[in-house]
């Protein structure tokens, strides 16, 4: 079911789509948070400041939700000065990331193996409906960016390993250790400034507030995927509030109903 946010809105005049990844596209890392979470909370309990456990996983979901979308690394610059405001002495981002990264590997990597021997179909660890949105765009000519708070490296394996890649080329960008060198932003700012797009030309499919907020500064329109992962089966109701706070113009826990998204988004 599609929640149409701005009736009379539609994506005929889009040229250009800017596809988020994890939660999106791939539920591969479906339960990130379970990870990141509890690990940044051991840290700062480790300060011993006295504040209890359940307070500090509340500072940390927080933090954590409000940079969802941004590069891993913002939310460990995030960590390092909450630690730094309790008198400790952190260590640096690129610490806690790879920490987390190795952490976050012991719980996804049965899904990669299983998806590099074939032991299970890619469409396991797709949002449903993906590869037919995917089709349906490449069919009306529209140039797909993929863009992800994810490594880079990471994510370009994922992506090939749920036959996503195809349908990107090229236009597959991810996160770098040098965090400063990409964003999605700056991704944005360069097609615009190419001429292969003006503003207005956009739209963007994500479940985090970052791409959907670029792309609606920019004067396109966004789909926000409020996926209750891993099964994208109902609409989670955080990911809405935060979706439609940043402007999303439709909200859909997935792709599932294609016939009623492509109305929804090219009703001539």
């Amino acid at each position: 079911m599609i929640e149409h946010l701005r009736p009379g809105t539609t994506a005929e005049r889009a040229r250009v789509v800017l596809f988020d990844f994890d939660g999106t596209l791939s539920v591969i890392r479906s339960g990130w948070v379970d990870v990141m979470i509890p690990m940044m909370v051991e840290h700062l309990l480790n300060l011993k400041t006295g504040e209890s456990e359940a307070d500090l996983t509340a500072i940390v979901r927080e933090f954590v939700s409000r940079l969802t979308g941004k590069q891993t690394m913002y939310q460990m610059i995030e960590l390092t000065d909450q630690i730094t405001k309790r008198g400790g002495t952190p260590k640096e981002p690129l610490f806690y990331k790879h920490q987390y990264l190795d952490l976050l590997w012991e719980q996804i990597k049965d899904r990669v193996e299983d998806l590099k021997t074939g032991n299970c179909s890619p469409e396991k660890y797709l949002v449903p409906g993906s590869i037919e949105l995917l089709e349906t765009l490449k069919e009306r000519g529209l140039t797909m960016y993929l863009a992800s708070g994810t490594d880079e490296v990471y994510m370009k394996e994922e992506a090939r390993l749920l036959g996503v890649t195809k349908y990107f080329g090229d236009r597959v960008y991810g996160a770098l250790d040098d965090y400063k060198a990409f964003s999605k932003a700056m991704l944005v700012d360069r097609i615009v400034n190419s001429a292969e797009a003006k503003g207005e030309e956009f739209l963007a499919f994500g479940d985090g507030y970052v791409e959907i907020e670029v792309v609606k500064k920019a004067g396109g329109v966004a789909v926000g995927v409020a996926s209750d992962e891993p099964h994208c089966a109902v609409v989670d109701e955080w990911k809405r509030s935060r979706l439609i706070e940043v402007g999303a113009d439709w909200i859909v826990p997935s792709y599932a109903d294609m016939s009623e998204l492509k109305t929804a988004l090219f009703p001539k």
